[in-house]
């Protein structure tokens, strides 16, 4: 089954379309949608961790063991230092003493080189599985949206920017894994390192231990204040980077319709706009949770300032050693250093947060509905007769469309629909597809109606081809059996030859190992549109859909492909919607819709002599090919 496409029908929600149309289904900007709070989207993400409990359990292990022996080390090194002062006061007393035992002051260095050393195996061992625990969390959030997104209905699509989409799966969650990897660690080193600080602080001093907690509160009150405006300005930031890459994609998409219509200018106002308010949302995000890190520092310069004061006037009283107050010192700045680090994971953490409210809109949006289980199928021998029965649907609930419409198409019919833009026709076709679901009514296939099977069961006995081709990058003979994967390469040659493929396949300098590329711009339209025909016949299905498939083809091969077409139409139900009506004089059955309705069928002779709708959209057609012709 190919790709489906807009229905451009005027009663549908209201859709934007940047240059270039932004491809099958695209659509409108995304709704406006009130954010989260920080609190809930945090824990939220935090609950994302669960499954790796186990192994956050041996990061904290060995995080506390890298941090104790991170911790010792000024205490060792201040005894190191009493020793040394002592040894060399007592040298230089009128009654010399012993002197410096350099002994003992070096089995202190050694001790301390060695917890030094153990520290940075544990700390590295830490970052090597906590990077595992973050990969495997955000493997296991992109998993989740791609399953998302198949499960998602149609008109999620059609409110959805394609580019603000991508970005969400792309940017966000990228944004997501930096700051979980980069806060993760330092935030647990950090809360222990203070907690180990403390307590080696009030061994040595306490008063000086209250003084050093005055950083505390003041780093918490700080820290607040910042964050209540930090936060609205890196919604802001993520939510404008989404709308930028939607109209980059956009631009990118249609640029030689840009050029051709030197629209330009429009287009480069329209990205200075997007990139200016990008731009300043992420220099106030930035600038303000900037604020934090040299805020911290000055509170920490401060305190730094008064432990060295008191320390010295302890020292000269001797209520403490000189070692003791080094300690202390290299305590003080090992304490405000964390408070710092966790002042500036605000800002990593905001991001991240923000980035996660926008993957969580994605995965907190309304699904399609569930297929039924157990489901019916029409087995595998369908003959694909195809009825509608009272069907009824609306894109809008205020806003009628289809009302208790009824039409059936037996097995080998050729079935054309035929009316002005926004009849109904497209809509009638992603019916049949279930691509949206009726509001009442049902439709049948051999008898089985469609909504009691599973959708892939339903759309592998249907092809598709349609006016706005797709192809991927890769060869053309993977594209051709794109909708049956398991075609053997005779199939695929049959297919080609069927459809003309085979004809300039054979020009290309690889032949059927041609890659094309993402826009396959090393084809022409039509031949584009060939390869998608090809794909459709190779998928052998019971009901074919062609909506203005030749559309992109010249006059020759368009014959040439009704032609192919007849043959492959023998047994099964077509549905051709057509605007050029000369097509489908020899459709068995013509439907044609306005506003909705079907109100004429009938054949080309039966419809003409009636003098009715499809006899006014003949002339018309012909009347104007006539004033053309002039």
């Amino acid at each position: 089954m190919s790709d489906s496409k807009d229905t451009r029908i005027p009663n549908r929600p209201p859709m934007r379309r940047g240059p270039g149309g932004g491809g099958p289904f695209a659509g409108a900007g995304m709704p406006v949608e009130k954010s989260q709070n920080f609190g809930p989207s945090a824990k939220r993400l935090a609950g994302r961790l669960r499954p790796e409990a186990a192994r956050l359990a041996i990061v904290a292990v060995l995080t506390v063991v890298s941090v104790f022996f991170t911790v010792i080390g000024p205490k060792l090194l201040g005894q190191a230092i009493n020793l040394i002062y002592t040894g060399f006061v007592s040298a230089n007393l009128p009654t010399p003493g012993p002197g410096i035992d350099f002994a003992a002051v070096g089995r202190i260095l050694m001790l301390l080189l060695l917890f030094y050393v153990l520290a940075s195996v544990f700390g590295y061992v830490q970052g090597l599985v906590l990077n595992g625990v973050v990969q495997r969390t955000v493997y296991r959030l992109r998993s989740e949206i791609e399953l998302k997104i198949n499960r998602l209905p149609l008109s999620y699509f059609d409110r959805m920017q394609r580019g603000e989409l991508l970005s969400r799966v792309t940017n966000d969650i990228d944004n997501v894994s930096q700051s979980l990897q980069q806060t993760l660690s330092q935030l647990l080193t950090s809360v222990l390192t203070v907690v180990g600080v403390m307590v080696m602080m009030f061994l040595i001093s306490p008063l000086l231990a209250l003084i050093a907690l005055v950083t505390i509160p003041l780093t918490v009150l700080i820290t607040s204040m910042i964050a209540k405006r930090s936060q609205k300005l890196f919604i802001a930031q993520w939510k404008h980077t989404g709308e930028l890459n939607a109209q980059i994609e956009e631009t990118f998409t249609g640029h030689a319709l840009v050029k051709v219509f030197g629209r330009h200018r429009e287009v480069e106002k329209q990205f200075s706009e997007k990139n200016d308010e990008l731009f300043r949302a992420s220099f106030g995000a930035q600038f303000v949770s900037g604020i934090i890190m040299p805020a911290m520092m000055f509170v920490g310069n401060l305190v730094y300032v008064a432990i060295a004061v008191v320390g010295g006037l302890f020292v000269t009283s001797g209520g403490l050693g000189l070692g003791d107050v080094t300690a202390f010192i290299q305590y003080s700045r090992q304490f405000t250093q964390p408070l710092t680090q966790l002042g500036s994971m605000a800002n990593l953490l905001q991001s991240g947060v923000a980035s996660a409210e926008r993957v969580f809109e994605l995965l907190d949006a309304g699904e399609q509905s569930v297929d039924p289980a157990p489901a019916e199928t029409p087995g595998s021998a369908t003959a694909g007769r195809l009825a509608f029965e009272g069907v009824s649907f609306r894109y809008v609930a205020e806003t009628p469309l289809i009302d208790n419409l009824s039409l059936e198409a037996e097995p080998g019919q050729t079935v054309a629909i035929v009316g002005p833009t926004g009849a109904g026709k497209t809509t009638l076709v992603n019916l049949m597809m279930r691509f949206y679901e009726l509001d009442s009514g049902r439709i049948t296939l051999d008898g089985v109606d469609t909504a009691t099977m599973t959708r892939d069961d339903l759309r592998s006995r249907m092809g598709m081809v349609l006016q706005d081709t797709w192809l991927f990058g890769g060869t053309i003979r993977e594209n051709i059996a794109y909708g049956r994967p398991d075609a053997s390469e005779e199939d695929i040659l049959e297919a080609a030859r069927s459809t003309y493929v085979d004809r300039f396949v054979h020009s290309l300098p690889d032949g059927y190992d041609t890659v094309l590329d993402d826009e396959a711009s090393n084809v022409s339209a039509g031949e584009k549109q060939l390869l998608t025909i090809a794909r459709a016949f190779l998928s052998r299905p019971s009901v074919l859909i062609l909506d203005e498939a030749t559309s992109s083809v010249d006059t020759r091969t368009e014959i040439l492909v009704q032609k192919a077409m007849k043959a492959l139409r023998t047994d099964r139900t077509s549905f051709v919607i057509a605007h050029r009506l000369s097509t489908i004089r020899d459709a068995d059955l013509i439907l044609v819709m306005e506003a909705g309705s079907i109100v004429e069928q009938g054949t080309h002779v039966e419809l003409l002599a009636a003098g009715g709708a499809y006899y006014r959209l003949y002339n018309a057609q012909f009347a104007e090919a006539a004033e053309e012709s002039v």
